[in-house]
């Protein structure tokens, strides 16, 4: 791809002419503030694989390198479902392998676009544009991640804790919790990795992250047997309030989800004094920026700024999007 800064005007280009200062600062004000430029890959993907689930749920998995190469935990991509329907639409990546080139995406078949393609056969092309957004931010100061994930929001937290598990520069202790009013897009299996703060009566987990030695519990209000009965936001909420001051000191949440259940863990993270980042969710027609059709406000220091979902985000500090005199 072109580096928008090699198109930057220069005296050696136009030898008998002189570039304005005003010009040349506009420039390089919109190569340099827009760092998502240069960095989404337009891909003819094939699909490699696509395992249908209940109530129309699906992972598909793209063979997309320069996307699977880039994608961190909270990018997307932005498909075009079907060759009938122009509008593309945005995915989070659930999982990414940078070397075999192939990246995995969870969707529920909900609207046109989305049963479209989940008619799709592996074998056949889409258009992929990705990956897009800014990812979750971790950091080594805070090795006690708490991921929580509702619904089709559970993608990134697969991502984002299989990439904690890959790390070994920090002592990283994710633990995910993950909500659904629909049967889990994974056969529920019953955890060997204990969490103490959580009763053993509550053990039921996803396969992938017990592989991967990740503590994780699933929370449903629709009797699933081994599941927390309740929101998981409240069960995030009972596992910080069992934690001691040091813990607490070194704990950060991550979520996605449904604006409710985002607005809730916001709340929890309020309550319990703990830094929160959210990936929001909204609808999206360009998906990089340009018609600003998917803006929030954020409230910054100095005030209320709307923001695109897609280049500005989709992750934001809690705090930023859901403020304390709106909790």
């Amino acid at each position: 791809m072109i580096d928008p800064r090699e198109l930057r005007p220069r005296e050696t280009d136009y030898p008998d002419a002189t570039i304005h200062s005003d010009l040349r600062e506009g420039i390089e004000m919109i190569t340099d503030a827009r760092p998502h430029r240069g960095t989404i890959f337009l891909e003819d993907a094939r699909i490699v694989s696509l395992e249908a689930f209940p109530a129309g749920q699906y992972v598909m998995r793209f063979d997309a390198p320069e996307c699977a190469a880039c994608a961190k935990p909270g990018s997307f991509v932005h498909v075009t479902c079907d060759p009938c329907l122009p509008m593309r639409r945005p995915l989070s990546i659930m999982r990414a392998d940078p070397h075999a080139g192939w990246i995995d995406v969870l969707f529920k078949t909900v609207g046109q676009g989305m049963r479209a393609l989940g008619h799709r056969q592996p074998g056949e092309r889409v258009s992929v544009l990705g990956p897009i957004g800014h990812p979750f931010r971790t950091s080594g100061e805070r090795p006690h991640t708490l991921l929580v994930g509702g619904g089709v929001g559970i993608p990134p937290m697969v991502f984002l804790a299989e990439q904690l598990a890959n790390d070994r520069t920090g002592d990283w202790r994710p633990l995910v919790l993950m909500g659904s009013e629909i049967p889990f897009p994974f056969k529920v299996n019953s955890s060997q990795i204990d969490v103490p703060e959580i009763a053993p009566e509550i053990n039921a987990t996803m396969p992938l992250l017990e592989e991967l030695g990740i503590a994780a519990r699933l929370s449903s209000l629709s009797d699933i047997s081994g599941c927390f009965n309740g929101y998981v936001t409240d069960l995030a909420a009972t596992w910080l309030e069992a934690q001691n001051e040091t813990v607490m000191e070194h704990t950060e949440i991550f979520a996605c989800g449904p604006q409710p259940m985002l607005q809730a863990i916001a709340r929890v993270a309020e309550q319990f004094d703990v830094p929160c980042q959210v990936s929001l969710e909204e609808f999206m027609a360009c998906a990089v920026g340009g018609c600003a059709g998917c803006t929030v406000p954020v409230y910054e220091s100095d005030g209320m700024q709307m923001k695109r979902v897609c280049v500005d985000g989709p992750v934001f500090d809690s705090r930023k999007v859901f403020p304390a005199a709106e909790l």
